[in-house]
């Protein structure tokens, strides 16, 4: 059962939202997929990808907060859903709330582009992000336009002033060149001038340096620093790179399959990192000095199907520290057969195969699953026993009650799963069953 949240918990909390100016509250963006033609025909359900999926944060105004994690870890559809560009499925944003509640998640049309004068993006890509036909100062000006704020003489004003805040100067050699005549680094600078020229309160940075050299990342990086002191920003900046986050931001968030896994102040996260996802990401920073070997217990396998995401803790299948509690399912037994198949020779694997039966019911997410026949319990069985012997340090056989003999075949039940929530721990939050003295427990996702 999920234990009631303390008091002092509960004043923390409301504490953070009353300070916050952008408070995120259970949001789930989902987008449903679309199938076939034949299935869309016929009314049939195609799936739903949970993008995002109950996150909640506060975001306390001068703050720059990193969102971190793999590509499919929803970072940036959550960074899009806090300007309103992807629509939240369920739950809210508020933007300068309590008295003047905002809600970005119901704006539409005419209100929220008003929004877009507190509210900005920093796209990834600077190449992409300026129209190739419009000189600098035209690009730059045009949220001025947009929103009737300047024309003429006033515009090119504001233009100037904002190229030679980003360190484009003088602004006069900028203002009638193309994209095309700019560097990378002066791109990016021409795109966070265009940013910042309606004088925003929040940028969303969408890995702003990813695309470019290393030589202009820290500069670049820097500069955001300096708007931030100058202009009084806030920042959500998303990236898949700790190392430039260690270095830009006050605190992390660590995203994973569309949830925060871990949250905390930057040096917490770096100096004692609690989820085994973000132990991983700190492991993966490259070290500059080859003459230090570090250990690279990478994660295995790949970030799984967000519209098919596993039972319990979404990261279990990867996880090298997983136990009995993370959420074992039939489509982790599968995988770990298979993965014993790819090193067997083609006989052995056609008759284990023909034992084991079709494999395709355990495709959908269950605890208890049955494999092959009554006739084959005991070759099943043997098969079952010959796997596990092979790599008995597989982490499935903890989430692995019992395997029952039956006369129709042998039933693998799997250990009830826990899908932990958000909780203190040491400082930062974190969601995993590796913490159960200060996480709360939820049942786990139903299943399919």
């Amino acid at each position: 059962m999920p234990r009631k949240p303390d008091a002092a918990r509960t004043a923390k909390d409301a504490a953070l939202k009353d300070a916050a100016l952008v408070d995120i509250s259970d949001l789930e963006v989902h987008f449903q997929l679309r199938g076939s033609t034949f299935s869309r025909l016929l009314g049939l359900d195609t799936g739903t990808v949970k993008a995002v999926d109950g996150v909640n944060i506060a975001l306390a105004r001068g703050e720059v907060l990193g969102l971190v994690g793999e590509s499919g870890s929803g970072k940036t559809t959550l960074g899009r859903a806090i300007l309103g560009l992807d629509t939240a499925t369920k739950g809210s944003i508020v933007y300068r709330g309590r008295g003047d509640d905002r809600f970005v998640s119901d704006l539409s049309g005419r209100r929220l582009r008003e929004l877009r004068t507190d509210l900005q993006m920093v796209f990834q890509d600077p190449h992409a992000a300026l129209n190739p036909s419009m000189d600098i100062e035209t690009a730059v000006g045009h949220p001025l336009k947009i929103h009737g704020i300047a024309t003429g003489a006033t515009l090119t004003k504001r233009v100037a002033e904002a190229l030679e805040r980003v360190g484009l100067s003088p602004a006069e050699q900028f203002m009638r060149k193309y994209p095309s005549d700019l560097s990378g680094g002066q791109k990016q600078r021409a795109v966070l001038a265009r940013a910042i020229i309606l004088d925003p309160e929040v940028l969303v940075a969408d890995e702003p340096v990813s695309m470019l050299d290393m030589s202009v990342r820290a500069k670049i990086l820097q500069l955001m620093l300096d708007l931030k002191h100058d202009l009084g920003l806030t920042y959500v900046y998303i990236t898949h790179d700790l190392a430039t986050a260690k270095f830009f931001c006050d605190r992390i968030a660590i995203m994973y399959l569309g949830r925060i896994v871990e949250i905390g102040p930057t040096e917490e996260i770096f100096a004692d990192p609690k989820h085994p996802y973000t132990k991983a990401l700190l492991k993966a920073i490259p070290e500059p000095d080859p003459n230090k070997m570090v250990p690279r217990d990478l994660p295995r396998g790949e970030i799984p199907d967000a519209a098919r995401p596993p039972l319990g803790c979404s990261f279990h299948p990867r996880c090298p520290e997983a136990v009995a509690a993370c959420g074992w399912e039939s489509r982790d037994l599968k995988a770990v057969l298979e993965e014993h198949w790819t090193r067997q020779d083609s006989s052995v694997y056609e008759s284990e195969r023909s034992v084991a039966g079709d494999l395709a019911a355990l495709d959908k997410p269950k605890k208890r699953v049955r494999l092959g026949s009554g006739a084959h319990a005991g070759q099943v069985r043997e098969l079952l026993d010959r796997v596990r012997s092979e790599n008995p340090s597989e982490p499935l056989w903890h989430g692995v009650d019992e395997i029952v003999e039956t006369g129709d075949g042998v039933d693998v039940v799997f250990h009830p799963g826990v899908d932990p929530e958000l909780r203190d721990s040491g400082g930062v939050e974190v969601a995993c069953v590796l913490h159960p003295e200060e996480v709360t427990l939820s049942p786990a996702r139903p299943e399919a």
